[in-house]
């Protein structure tokens, strides 16, 4: 028994996905009438509201408790960088999702839910959320509030021993353990979740997916042809493609099969050795991109979070997508590193429009299912860009002081 199990374990989770999907597919068309197997994905969706919470509450505060201080010019350049991109990456998305809107079809509808009526109820209930109490704010996954306190806490922290520090460090760490524990579990999730809607919904409903996955890979690939290059020539005034495709090349195609910015880190740097690059520069830069560059990430939330609010028949106006693109940026710099990190911030963006932790849950789930596809392009656009926006700062300093820019 421990062989086949250490065997299955063996299995990339993309494969152990893959297998969850097509069983899930076959028993929908099979066995429509076995309700019972939908309780596979009710587990899994029920697991990943209880530990979400927590997990965002400690990522926050020991990012930031432990967050280095730098001042150097390089290292400020690709932090402000990193800031604009993944900010800029959210407004698109939020855009993109205005054009083509796409809802989803759900097992359960909330028939509760008031839809903010505009940017002052929207507003309103950002400002109640941000001062509840962060006890309740987690037992209720109250995002918002959890996010506002872990960053008072982890500014607070900042202050504190060394062993505080770290114990804080491990805590994050032993809770993102445990969120891997979970997602070992998606392929069974992902079977539960994927008969459940086969065998209500039919075949069709992977037409709806198709959709939305392809929404979210035109706004990554949109960043990485577009808009980064012009990040890139404001750096370096020259033609900005020859060094997008070396990113794309050393970079994006491992952190596409390993779908982990960190797994990336060593890579990254590599590179920028080769490349004659300050160590001192992006020794810090590249680690702290795996961290808070995370354009891909603020794709995800946005728009998966836009087709919850689709689906609810909720109707976005533009400053309520301006503070959605904020909260989207903000809350991507905190992913968990962990495959499929991103997917669980989007209850907290949810919550923005008074979507419930039900209803977002199951958007979540939604998002493991196009997950394959959709956390591998996102991890090699996060990560390439990690590589391609330290790169450009540093060519920037040479620039200024005359020196010969080369890749």
């Amino acid at each position: 028994m421990n062989n086949l199990f250490q065997k299955w374990m063996d299995i990339s989770l993309v494969k152990r996905i893959l297998v969850g999907l097509v069983i899930g597919v076959a028993l929908g068309l099979l066995l429509p009438k076995a309700t019972g197997i939908a309780i596979l994905g009710d587990i899994f969706v029920g697991a990943l509201k209880a530990v979400a919470p927590i997990l965002v509450f400690f990522l926050v505060i020991s990012s930031l408790c432990n967050a280095g201080q730098t001042h150097g010019g390089v290292i400020r350049t690709v932090i402000i960088m990193y800031m604009f991109s993944t900010l800029l990456a959210a407004i698109i998305a939020v855009f993109a999702s205005m054009f083509i809107p796409i809802t989803l079809t759900l097992s359960t509808a909330q028939q509760d839910l008031a839809a903010p009526s505009g940017i002052a109820d929207v507003l309103k209930s950002l400002v109640l959320n941000v001062v509840s109490n962060p006890i309740s704010s987690l037992a209720e996954a109250n995002y918002i509030g959890i996010l506002s306190w872990a960053v008072l806490l982890g500014v607070a922290f900042r202050g504190a021993s060394d062993s505080t520090k770290k114990m804080l460090q491990d805590i994050s760490k032993g809770v993102s353990t445990l969120v891997t524990w979970i997602i070992n579990l998606a392929p069974f999730g992902i079977l539960g979740l994927v008969f459940n809607t086969v065998s209500t919904s039919g075949l069709e409903i992977f037409t709806e997916y198709g959709k939305l996955l392809a929404l979210l890979v035109g706004c990554m690939l949109f960043i990485t042809f577009v808009t980064n290059p012009i990040l890139v020539y404001w750096c370096i005034r020259k033609n900005p493609y020859p060094l997008i495709f070396k990113c794309l090349k050393r970079s994006a195609i491992t952190a596409f099969f390993t779908r982990s910015s960190a797994a990336n880190i060593p890579i990254n740097m590599e590179v920028c050795e080769e490349l004659g690059l300050n160590k001192d520069n992006y020794s810090v830069t590249i680690p702290l991109g795996a961290t808070i560059n995370m354009d891909g990430a603020a794709i995800t939330i946005t728009v998966m979070t836009m087709a919850a609010a689709f689906t609810m028949g909720i109707t976005v106006d533009i400053p309520t997508a301006i503070i959605l693109s904020v909260l989207a940026a903000l809350s991507a710099c905190g992913a968990s590193g962990v495959a499929g990190g991103s997917l669980l911030l989007i209850p907290m963006a949810c919550s923005l429009f008074g979507i419930s932790d039900d209803i977002s849950m199951q958007v979540v789930g939604v998002g493991f299912i196009i997950g394959v596809v959709q956390d591998s392009v996102e991890t090699a656009l996060n990560s390439s860009s990690d590589l391609l926006l330290s790169i450009s700062a540093e060519f920037r300093e040479w620039r200024l002081e005359g020196r010969e820019i080369k890749y």
